[in-house]
C-alpha cells in the first residue's frame, strides 16, 4: 500500500511557530473576519464577499492607474504600458464578478435589501476616485463622500492634477503636436472640454503608426482600458436590472436607469472620434 504523500518529506516547511505563515502575510483573519451580514439570508454573503472583492481590485487599479499616470509624464511609455494592460485585466475580472451576483434572484435579494439601509454602491469612493484620475471629473460625484474629510482629502488630491487622459494630451504636446487649449489649461478639477486639435492630433499618430508607435500604443492601451470599462458598466446594469428589475437604488438613484445614463460617459473621447476621420 502506498504511503500518503507528506510535503515534509521534501522539505515543505510544516511548523510556523516563530514564523511568518501564508496566513500572516496576508492577514488573512482581518480579511475573512470582514463579513458581517445583517440578516439570516443565505445570500447576503455573496452580496458582501463581491462587492469587498470587487474594491479590492479597484484598489489595485488605482495602484497601477497613479504608476501609470506618473511613467507618462516622465516618459516612460514603456513602463505605462504594462500597468495599463494590467488595469485593462482588472476590469475584465471584475467583469466575471457580475456573472457571480446574477445567481442570486429577484426573491433572494428582497431577503436582505431592507438591510442595506441607504448604503449603495454609488457611494464607492475608490470607483469615484477611478472615474477622476481616468479624467471624469463630474464634481457633482463628490456629494456622497462629503461627510468623510479624509475620503474628500484622497478624492480631491486626485483632481488637483492632471488625469490619465490628461497627460497623455500633454504627451502628444510635448510631442511635438498642436494640442490648442489643452497646452494652456492650468485647472484640473473641472469638466475637460472636447478639442478639435486633439482629435487631429491623434488622427495625425493612427495614419502614421510606424513614425509615432509609441503614441499608437498608448492610444491603443486606452482604448483597450475604456473598453473593458465599459463593459464593467454594461454588464452592472445588467445586473441591477435582472435583480431588482426598474426599482430605485438603496442609495437613492434611478437604479438601473442611472446606470444607463453612465453608459453614455466618454473617458477619451477623442480616441473614439477618430476612429470615424481615418
Amino acid at each position: 500500500m502506498t504511503e500518503p504523500y507528506d510535503p515534509a518529506g521534501e522539505g515543505a516547511q510544516m511548523s510556523f511557530k516563530g514564523r511568518m505563515s501564508y496566513s500572516d502575510y496576508l492577514e488573512l483573519e482581518k480579511v475573512l473576519n470582514a463579513q458581517s451580514p445583517l440578516s439570516s439570508a443565505h445570500d447576503e454573503m455573496l452580496f458582501i464577499i463581491q462587492h469587498q472583492t470587487s474594491e479590492l481590485w479597484m484598489k489595485l487599479a488605482l495602484h497601477e492607474m497613479r504608476a501609470a499616470i506618473g511613467a507618462i509624464r516622465a516618459d516612460r511609455l514603456d513602463l505605462s504600458f504594462k500597468m495599463l494592460a494590467r488595469v485593462a485585466r482588472i476590469f475584465e475580472q471584475l467583469n466575471s464578478a457580475w456573472d457571480v451576483l446574477r445567481t442570486m434572484t429577484p426573491s433572494e435579494y428582497t431577503q436582505f435589501r431592507d438591510a442595506l439601509g441607504q448604503s449603495s454602491g454609488f457611494q464607492s469612493w475608490q470607483y469615484r476616485a477611478i472615474e477622476f484620475l481616468a479624467g471624469n471629473r463630474n464634481l457633482a460625484m463628490l456629494g456622497p463622500h462629503q461627510h468623510r474629510p479624509d475620503l474628500m482629502e484622497k478624492l480631491e488630491g486626485i483632481l488637483a492634477e492632471p488625469s490619465l487622459y490628461d497627460e497623455a494630451i500633454l504627451l502628444l504636446g510635448r510631442s511635438g503636436f498642436d494640442i490648442g487649449a489643452d497646452a494652456a489649461r492650468t485647472d484640473w478639477r473641472g469638466t475637460r472640454a472636447e478639442n478639435e486639435a486633439v482629435l487631429a492630433a491623434w488622427q495625425a499618430v493612427y495614419r502614421d503608426p510606424q513614425r509615432h508607435w509609441m503614441l499608437y500604443d498608448l492610444a491603443e492601451k486606452l482604448v483597450d482600458f475604456e473598453d473593458y470599462f465599459r463593459r464593467w458598466r454594461f454588464n452592472h446594469v445588467t445586473t441591477v436590472e435582472r435583480v431588482i428589475g426598474m426599482k430605485r437604488g438603496t442609495g437613492g438613484t434611478g437604479g438601473a436607469s442611472y446606470l444607463k445614463k453612465m453608459l453614455e460617459v466618454v473617458l477619451f473621447p477623442e480616441l473614439w472620434k477618430v476612429r470615424t476621420v481615418l
